[in-house]
């Protein structure tokens, strides 16, 4: 993109121009995406529906709103950013974000919250185009149709909702009659033309005011039941949208024209849905051939289309799935649910092997939860795997659905604690804080492999009620020998280092992979200080506490020290912290929690971030040679 300036240049090319700008777009994100690794799929089949936006509206002026952002890398160099760190810690976020531009209204990670959004801006600013991009992943969020409900009914005409389609079942609904009325039609600057003269020609007809007959209503009627009759796409004019599509979303002209004939002349205008088919991984052959394999991928060989990098260990997300597959084959009661993350929760082995025991609900984390709760009314063992962030959603249904009604339901969340380049809208450091306040709930949290299986076949063999259990993104620590013989009891800690030393002592109290980095740490510190007074606890269970080693180690004059990846507030650390006041009245130690402060976590590497946020071995290793008055 070496000869593209800014906006105002777009606006003034001709369309030779635009389709030359499309493909150098097109190899700057396959470049910059193969170095960083990024959502390449998603971005490489819009960027016909970025530039057409750009050119046909004017941002910031007219809101772009870009539901969840993986197709928003075109919209990014157009306005003006870099990709060359994309996604790194001083780069740009893989993500829209207000503090990069001015042209991005809201940060957007999360799905089905674009159509509300566009829908506030546009009341609040009834003079301009809020046109919120959402893909039809997205439209299977039930909040997308609570908000074109009431768009619907506040009859936005400056509200655009821009459908990008490239792998649903509705671009099949649709179908040729559809097209046929959309494209020549439907979208003709003629046929709207004709339309408003029409209705204004009615309107003056005396037989309306005499006898107060709503001509334009019957009119309104009659077209309404004849698109009903011969095409499904009233379905979005049920909801007080007009439809129009759908435009093949990669066709630059097509675009153009359709984005140009919006009807403004009408005062009673709805607002309008462009439905537009696009092809996810458009001008890479492998992303086209496998677009779910390069939805969100780390750096990969261009030539090739192959990833860069072996892992020598395997990751939590493939123990899970092989686990709860093994688990599965032995009872039949056991069954799985996702929300549109199948790969991403490492469940596609068990669809594949028990699909009649797989549901994919789409992204609806609210239904999945309470389609749990059903299933274990029943009798079954609902097992539900989504990631940390997004079980955010959920959490009414969690207390109303699961706990009041004390229902035994596994739910395990992946990329629990930072999980990296994603940044501030993916990282999982609340659920602990979130989940800890709910009566009848158990939470656990594996810190290997071996913690995960014994955990994954004690929830739904050994425990009552619902069951969280947390891990986070990457590969496990080979830290310990694994072995099938994980014991498990309730609501108890394990010991997994201990130095019986000399002088003050330090029990270092962990949750989860934090255990790991707790126990590099006090190991590191007993080579230089082999009298050091030290011992470690992976804690497994954050909710019930074992309250019983905690004041076990007071009662032995012990400095507590606790080490968790989520945030510190009504954290696992606070969680010891008010058991100890509860049980003693006061805190009669030295107390140090380990954690994620007050503010949200940008994007880096896990590692880079685990320094920033002085969790990783360098933090705990330093905080516990300063309560042992030891050099670090």
């Amino acid at each position: 993109m070496k000869n593209y300036h800014d906006l105002k240049q777009l606006k003034s090319m001709n369309i030779e121009e635009l389709k030359l700008l499309c493909e150098e777009i097109r190899q700057e994100i396959i470049s910059s995406v193969s170095k960083n690794g990024g959502h390449l799929a998603s971005s490489l089949g819009s960027v016909e529906l970025s530039v057409a936006l750009h050119y046909v509206f004017d941002s910031p002026i007219d809101s772009f709103i870009w539901d969840v952002g993986h197709q928003a890398y075109p919209h990014k160099l157009l306005t003006g950013r870099s990709l060359e760190k994309l996604r790194k810690i001083d780069g740009v976020s893989g993500f829209p974000k207000p503090s990069e531009s001015d042209h991005d209204p809201f940060v957007a990670g999360h799905a089905g919250v674009s159509i509300s959004e566009a829908a506030g801006l546009a009341v609040a600013r009834p003079h301009n185009f809020c046109i919120a991009i959402i893909g039809d992943g997205s439209m299977t969020s039930g909040v997308a149709y609570e908000a074109m409900n009431h768009a619907g009914h506040l009859n936005l005409k400056n509200l655009i909702v821009v459908l990008n389609d490239n792998d649903m079942s509705i671009s099949e609904n649709v179908g040729g009659v559809a097209s046929y009325l959309s494209n020549n039609i439907i979208n003709s600057a003629h046929y709207q033309k004709l339309r408003g003269d029409i209705k204004n020609f009615i309107s003056s007809i005396p037989l309306q005011k005499k006898f107060n007959v709503d001509l334009v209503g019957i009119i309104k009627k009659i077209r309404s039941s004849a698109v009903n009759f011969i095409s499904p796409d009233s379905f979005f004019e049920t909801f007080g949208f007009r439809y129009v599509g759908p435009f093949d979303g990669n066709d630059l002209e097509v675009l153009i024209k359709a984005f140009t004939n919006i009807p403004l002349e009408e005062k009673d205008s709805p607002p309008l849905l462009f439905h537009i088919i696009t092809k996810k991984g458009k001008g890479y052959s492998y992303a086209e051939e496998d677009p779910s394999a390069f939805h969100g991928i780390c750096a990969f060989d261009v030539k090739t289309g192959d990833k860069n990098g072996t892992t020598k260990s395997p990751a939590f997300t493939s123990i899970f799935g092989n686990i709860v597959s093994e688990l599965a084959r032995k009872d039949e009661k056991i069954c799985a649910i996702t929300a549109a993350m199948k790969e991403g929760t490492g469940l596609n082995k068990f669809a594949e092997e028990f699909p009649d025991r797989f549901y994919d609900v789409g992204i609806a984390e609210q239904h999945a939860v309470t389609f749990a709760a059903g299933l274990a009314r029943a009798g079954l063992k609902p097992v539900v795997a989504v990631y940390s962030t997004f079980m955010q959603r959920a959490y009414d249904q969690i207390i109303h659905d699961l706990a009041l009604n004390n229902l035994h339901v596994v739910c395990c969340m992946d990329r629990a604690g930072l999980v990296g380049e994603d940044g501030a809208t993916h990282h999982g450091v609340f659920d602990l804080s979130y989940l800890r306040s709910i009566p009848n709930v158990t939470i656990m949290a594996p810190s290997s492999a071996a913690e995960l299986s014994g955990m994954l076949e004690f929830a739904l063999n050994d425990c009552a009620g619902p069951i969280f259990l947390r891990y986070p993104r990457g590969c496990v620590p080979p830290w310990e020998v694994e072995t099938d013989n994980i014991k498990i009891k309730y609501g108890e800690s394990r010991v997994i280092f201990e130095n019986r030393g000399v002088g003050k002592r330090i029990a270092i109290f962990a949750s989860g992979i934090s255990a790991y980095v707790a126990k590099l740490a006090v190991e590191s510190i007993v080579l230089n200080n082999r009298t050091a007074n030290v011992i470690v606890y992976d804690s497994r269970f954050i909710k019930p506490l074992d309250k019983k080693a905690v004041l076990a180690e007071i009662k032995n004059k012990s400095s507590i020290v606790t080490v968790e990846e989520n945030a510190l507030c009504g954290g696992f650390g606070s969680a010891i912290l008010e058991a100890v006041v509860d049980e003693l009245g006061t805190v009669p130690c030295e107390f140090r929690r380990i954690g994620i402060k007050d503010i949200f976590i940008e994007h880096g590497t896990q590692a880079e971030l685990r320094s920033e946020t002085m969790i990783d071995v360098k933090a705990v290793h330093d905080s516990i040679c300063d309560l042992l008055g030891v050099a670090n």
